[in-house]
């Protein structure tokens, strides 16, 4: 009641000003929330070629489909499934006349940290443009199955290379890409653009079937494979809210 008679005001109209200044401040902390999906799943095509004990690696494709967890905007956290074709070699030009086909299979997880969560965007025309760039790394496994390949010596039939046509190997990926957020009419991002390079590293000699011995080839470093690979993603489940603007301002 000091404040109402310092400013000459009565206990109904001290009333009435607070409740508007209570109004005020709910409006602000509302506006102040922005809106993104728990959720979302993503369908993407891969260009893979490999890197093995064989001295030529050809140019495949696979297909992947991922569920994500978003912790924000900006840091997915995915459960990736992955199937396509790995190939090298050739009878007629390769040194020992090796090639092999797999079949492989891939479950992995990883995650991202997109720019757009460590810089602020808001008043920078360049920095809005580049927040959908992102480093990750992942883990998972491999599962070979070739389905073609020479499994002894051309030259010296007797001589069985080494190796297995079904194996699981562990891998461990490192991933770079560009995302592009596309926002419905509540400024949500409902679905978004993806282009990355992926390299994955496995630990163990199962991508090509062959388990070269040091001795007889050089092998001096574990089978990988790359991805270059575009795709897509869709965002649903229950809204959360950010500390800021998603859309560039």
């Amino acid at each position: 009641m000091f404040i109402a008679s310092l400013f000459g005001l009565n206990k109904i109209t001290l009333k009435k000003l607070v409740l508007l200044l209570s109004l005020l401040c709910c409006s602000v902390i509302v506006k102040a929330q922005y809106n993104y999906a728990d959720w979302s799943v993503g369908f993407h095509v891969n260009s893979v070629k490999g890197y093995t004990d064989v001295s030529q690696n050809a140019n495949t494709y696979s297909a992947s489909a991922q569920l994500y967890y978003n912790f924000t905007p900006y840091i997915p956290l995915a459960l990736d499934l992955q199937v396509g074709k790995l190939s090298g070699g050739n009878d007629i030009t390769d040194l020992y006349h090796r090639y092999f086909t797999n079949n492989f299979t891939t479950l992995s997880v990883h995650g991202d940290l997109q720019l757009g969560e460590i810089v602020d965007y808001q008043n920078s025309f360049i920095l809005g443009a580049l927040r959908g760039f992102y480093l990750g790394a992942g883990f998972g496994l491999v599962r070979n199955n070739i389905t073609s390949i020479r499994r002894f010596d051309k030259e010296n039939p007797t001589y069985r290379f080494p190796g297995e046509d079904q194996s699981i190997n562990t891998m461990l990926s490192v991933r770079m890409g560009y995302e592009v957020k596309i926002f419905n009419e509540l400024d949500e991002p409902f679905m978004a653009v993806d282009l990355g390079y992926i390299h994955n590293i496995t630990f163990g000699e199962g991508l090509d079937g062959y388990t070269d011995p040091p001795t007889k080839f050089k092998n001096n470093a574990p089978d990988q494979f790359r991805q270059i690979t575009v795709g897509v993603k869709f965002f649903f489940g229950n809204p959360s809210s950010y500390v800021k603007p998603i859309t560039a301002q």
